[in-house]
């Protein structure tokens, strides 16, 4: 077994899960280490645990987005068998089939999770985390200047984003900011998943769509779609996004608007992984037509 496993299983052991017998390496998160833990009675769970952990309450607030978008939103998420501040355990899902039928389910997932979770305010209870950094939902009324704030301009204090952005760079994100009420349509709060990249879509036993690793709030619902849309979804996901769009609603031009809304995740990346897999180069292309020109 090699060191990380073991450190999963020690944590497992000291959680009180004495009869696991091993863990083997899952795939999928970046922050955490990850595992599918062996039970004596040959059952297995879902186990992550950081290093350092990042806050005592990371796994709470995970626990509670994960229980939160199925008892408010409505869809399936993990069994949370555990989760105190060094362990999560979980029930184990399956990966997901990317079939056109499977998209179109999750199609009307997210929609119902989308329209029937709508908040007079923007943010949650709490803070929360995106990977191994606090998520800030301090709550505002006015959606703009949550967005602004504490999803974009509020990683510009990261030492990653400080070295990849430039002062030309910053005053760009600045500009954005203060344009967004030009840029972006008025639209209202709803329960947000968070980090819904393609990655943490997963599938229940029985095959239903599935979702992990939240990092919930109440904001506006393109950010979620935002995080699918640029994170190279398969192909048999083309019909997810013209049925959400008529379940929901939406206009003819929110492509237009995904760029915009994905440099949050973006920036999360740049200030917490080298490499970042172009994140800030894809940040600077965003902010282009911000610059000020002399």
């Amino acid at each position: 077994m090699s060191a990380s496993m073991s450190f999963l299983l020690e944590r497992l052991h000291a959680a009180g899960l004495t009869d696991v017998v091993a863990v083997e390496p899952a795939s999928g998160g970046l922050a955490a280490t990850a595992g599918l833990a062996h039970r004596r009675d040959g059952t297995q769970v879902f186990v992550k645990a950081f290093r350092e952990p990042p806050s005592e309450d990371t796994f709470a607030a995970e626990a509670e987005g994960l229980t939160v978008l199925r008892e408010r939103g409505g869809g399936a998420t993990p069994e949370i068998l555990l989760a105190d501040r060094d362990v999560l355990v979980l029930s184990v899902l399956r990966p997901r089939a990317d079939t056109v039928a499977f998209w179109e389910q999750f199609a009307h997932v997210l929609a119902h999770l989308h329209t029937t979770t709508r908040h007079a305010r923007f943010g949650w209870h709490r803070d929360n985390w995106l990977g191994r950094r606090r998520q800030v939902n301090t709550w505002e009324d006015d959606g703009f200047e949550f967005f602004a704030q504490h999803r974009l301009l509020r990683w510009l204090g990261e030492p990653r984003v400080q070295q990849a952005l430039g002062p030309a760079d910053r005053a760009a994100l600045e500009r954005l900011c203060d344009r967004l009420p030009e840029l972006l349509p008025l639209r209202p709060a709803c329960l947000t998943h968070g980090d819904l990249w393609s990655l943490n879509l997963m599938a229940t036993p029985d095959g239903r769509p599935a979702l992990i690793d939240p990092a919930v709030s109440y904001t506006w619902a393109e950010v979620d779609l935002a995080h699918l849309w640029t994170t190279s979804p398969p192909p048999e996901a083309n019909g997810f996004f013209e049925l959400y769009a008529e379940l929901t609603g939406l206009d003819r031009d929110w492509r237009e608007r995904m760029p915009i809304l994905q440099l949050r995740q973006h920036l999360a990346v740049t200030a917490q992984f080298d490499p970042d897999w172009g994140a800030a180069d894809l940040v600077r292309a965003t902010l282009a037509p911000f610059r000020r020109r002399h």
